[in-house]
């Protein structure tokens, strides 16, 4: 198969956000050496943000959109993107600007010698307290699941689409998709990635949701961790084999 990527694009009420978002993706595509699509996902937004993003797709071929009925949180919206992807990888990035589209020019260098490839905030533009939550329940997953993910909520992350469909979604997923890729014997790299401040919108966590949500899940994971299946055939009877063969023309 050959290099193509989609970048899914998350959309909640970030209607201030869009036109200019648009305008570094676009600028971004125009640069590319291979095939680039953007998937914007609209979750249930109450702004205007469902018609210009309609309106933003209709001009340009290689971005289209999927409208949720109702607002069912960051997870659903990625799974409905993985779920609606066709090229060899999936990309994603959220839309506040918090982050540039450019930068994944950084993780592309890396797509094919590992099955994720991530971004991390080397120098955050985030306020005290969000800066603080983050670094509290970056420490208290890296301790739990043993990992070394410096940043794992760094919305700007290539993998390989045949590993993202693997992945067990659930709500609060997004936080651990390293940890996944990990989970089902994926090899991630991570890159530093410029940062911005919040220059219009507004955030949707708060210190509790931040906090609280993260901690429980994290014990969650850690139980799959734990439980997780894994396996490998020491021998293959040749009748499954050539049943697989059958099935597959």
């Amino acid at each position: 198969m050959e290099d193509s990527l989609t970048i899914i694009i998350p959309v909640y009420n970030e209607e201030a956000c869009l036109e200019p978002l648009f305008l570094a993706v676009t600028e971004f595509l125009n640069r590319a050496k291979f095939s680039i699509y953007v998937l914007f996902v609209n979750d249930g937004s109450t702004d205007n943000s469902a018609d210009l993003i309609e309106r933003l797709c209709y001009y340009d071929k290689r971005a289209s959109f999927i409208s949720l009925e109702h607002n069912s949180g960051l997870s659903t919206a990625l799974k409905a993107g993985i779920d609606h992807c066709n090229t060899r990888f999936t990309g994603y990035m959220d839309a506040d600007l918090q982050t540039s589209p450019a930068d994944f020019g950084k993780l592309l260098e890396f797509i094919h010698e590992y099955d994720l490839v991530m971004g991390y905030r080397e120098n955050r533009k985030d306020t005290v307290v969000k800066k603080l939550s983050s670094l509290i329940a970056n420490s208290f997953r890296q301790w739990l699941l043993e990992d070394e993910i410096i940043d794992t909520g760094c919305p700007l992350k290539i993998m390989r689409t045949d590993i993202a469909k693997q992945m067990p979604f659930f709500k609060g997923m997004h936080r651990f998709i390293p940890d996944l890729v990990i989970l089902l014997g994926g090899r991630v790299k991570q890159v530093p990635i410029q940062h911005f401040p919040r220059v219009a919108g507004k955030a949707k966590y708060t210190l509790v949701n931040r906090m609280v949500g993260p901690l429980i899940d994290a014990f969650v994971f850690r139980w799959m961790q734990r439980n997780f299946i894994h396996y490998s055939i020491k021998k293959l009877s040749h009748n499954i084999a050539q049943q697989h063969d059958e099935l597959a023309r």
